[in-house]
Order: C-alpha cells, then structure tokens, then sequence
C-alpha cells in the first residue's frame, strides 16, 4: 500500500486528489495548518492520518513535525497548498509577499527537505502543483507569479538532484480551476464567479494520478493543463 502526504486536501484539487487515493485504499497522511482542521480531515478520510504545521510559518515546521510520527516511508509527497493575494506592484505590502512566498515556495521546499530520507527510502514521487503563473505572470499578478516561479525553479533543481535516488518530480500548471480559491480571486478581481467556466478539480486530480501512476521506465516533469472551455 502506498503512502502518500498530501497539503491542501480540504478543498479543491487537493481534495480531489486526496478523494481518489483515498478511495483505492492507499494509505494518506493529510497535512493541516493546525489541530481543529486536522480533526475536519480525519473525519472526511477515515483511517487517514493527520500531521499539523502552519505553512505560513515554516522556520516552525521542522520543530512542529518532530512531535508528531511520521511515517517510515513517503511513496508521494503531494504539494498543492496555496494561497493568492492580487495587486499592483505598487501596492502590495511584504506582508502580503511573506505570506505567499511562505505558502506557496517556502514550505513545499522545507516539506521537502523533511521528507526526503522517506522519499529515498522508497524512490518516491514529488508532486507540485503549481499553476499557469509559474509560467506567465500578469498584471496585478507579480507576488503569487513569483511564488510559483520560484516552485518550478524548486522542482526543477530537486529533479536533477535526487535523479540518483530514484526520485521522480513533477509539476503540474492547472489553468483557473473551480474551487475556493478561484472564488477569491474572482472576488479581488471584481468579477462575476461562475464555475463551470473553469477546470473541474477532478480533471487536474485525474493528471495528478496520471503521473503517480506511470510506471518506472518514465517520468513526466511538467504537465500543463488548461481550461477546455
């Protein structure tokens, strides 16, 4: 049975993905920012287990996982946490840069860093779920476009480097896909949020499993996926 440590699971694609592995009976360790939700996340994937760390702070994650049980072996670590705040260059303050360098580049590195003897161990798989502004940035854009830059400077860095070990790394750069987040965002765009006019989480989670599941003789590194709409 493999094991796999998923952030993000409690809503969108992280719970799509977290759903499916769940499902097939593999065995899940869902990381959670604090007691309360991981409670939440027990309960919706009974027989899960649950390790607590606040992502916006990771300089306290190496000491936080080290009171808690880790599992003996990582077959996927599975990076799909964020978090977005839009503005203007001109405008965002370094509190909004810290929070989403911290989220979305800072802790996937040190997550990473904690969990690679388990990864070894097992030849296991790296999965970032990064996004189409770790290709392209935009206006108003310039923080999270960076964050997500810097993932995929992460997990290419982490390929060549682990290759040895038998680590495999991907990234995956969904399009707007349909969940919380896409809701705020259209909220700090002052848009009209409708949906069923982005990626459903299922079909990023459907890629995801995709490349966790190609056999050994390959490897996918980077997957874009786009609104088919």
């Amino acid at each position: 049975m493999a094991t796999h440590v998923i952030t993000g699971a409690g809503s969108g694609i992280g719970a799509a993905v977290a759903r499916r592995l769940h499902a097939r009976g593999d065995d899940l360790v869902l990381h959670a920012r604090d007691a309360a939700r991981a409670k939440e996340l027990a309960a919706g994937f009974p027989g899960a287990r649950t390790l607590v760390g606040d992502l916006a702070d990771p300089d306290k994650l190496s000491w936080a996982l080290s009171h808690q049980t880790l599992p003996d072996r990582v077959d996927s670590l599975l990076h799909i946490a964020g978090v977005v705040d839009l503005g203007p260059v001109g405008e965002l303050t370094p509190k909004s840069w810290h929070r989403q360098l911290n989220v979305n580049l800072i802790a996937p590195a040190e997550l990473t860093r904690l969990f690679l003897p388990q990864l070894r161990v097992a030849q296991g798989h790296v999965i970032f779920v990064n996004s189409g502004s770790g290709l392209n940035a935009h206006a108003e854009w310039a923080a999270y476009a960076a964050s997500k830059h810097g993932l995929k400077a992460l997990a290419d860095a982490l390929r060549q480097e682990e290759h040895a070990n038998g680590i495999r790394v991907t990234s995956v750069y969904p399009g707007r896909t349909a969940s919380p987040m896409q809701a705020k965002v259209h909220q700090q765009e002052g848009k009209e949020y409708d949906p069923a006019r982005w990626i459903d989480p299922e079909s990023v989670a459907t890629t995801v499993l995709m490349a966790l599941d190609l056999p050994r003789d390959a490897e996918v590194n980077d997957l874009t996926v786009r609104p088919g709409r």
